[in-house]
């Protein structure tokens, strides 16, 4: 290595170790915490009406995230976090997938009894 290359390639290797330790003691309480808001989000947004597996899903994975969390097992509870996330948005995104196709469904029967108006208007 050159001089000026081995400060900067042991501050890297000190970094992924902190990195590398702090990961593995730190709970995953970010991580539970955005994931039980998807979880929440994709109730509001209708996920246990359209799309009610993916809703179960992400709530006993929300669940069995919460309690690796109680038992400190935090990398589980980040696995688990990050998949009720996964779970939750892919409900949210059938809820709002579901609602679109009805407001068409319905703007296409508008749009079909407005021609009919007029057809009979017409004649």
């Amino acid at each position: 290595m050159t001089k000026n290359t081995l400060p900067l390639a042991v501050t890297a290797a000190a970094l992924a170790l902190l990195v590398g330790c702090s990961s593995m003691k730190t709970p995953a309480t970010a991580d539970v915490a955005v994931s039980k808001a998807a979880v929440d989000s994709a109730a509001g947004a209708g996920g246990a009406e359209f799309a009610p597996t993916e809703m179960a899903s992400a709530r006993e994975k929300m669940a069995a995230a919460q309690k690796a969390m109680a038992n400190k097992d935090y990398k589980l509870a980040a696995v688990l976090a990050n998949q009720a996330q996964a779970d939750a948005q892919l409900a949210q995104g059938k809820a709002n997938s579901a609602k679109s196709q009805a407001a068409a469904d319905a703007l296409q029967d508008s749009v079909r009894v407005l021609r009919e108006e007029l057809d009979r208007a017409s004649k």
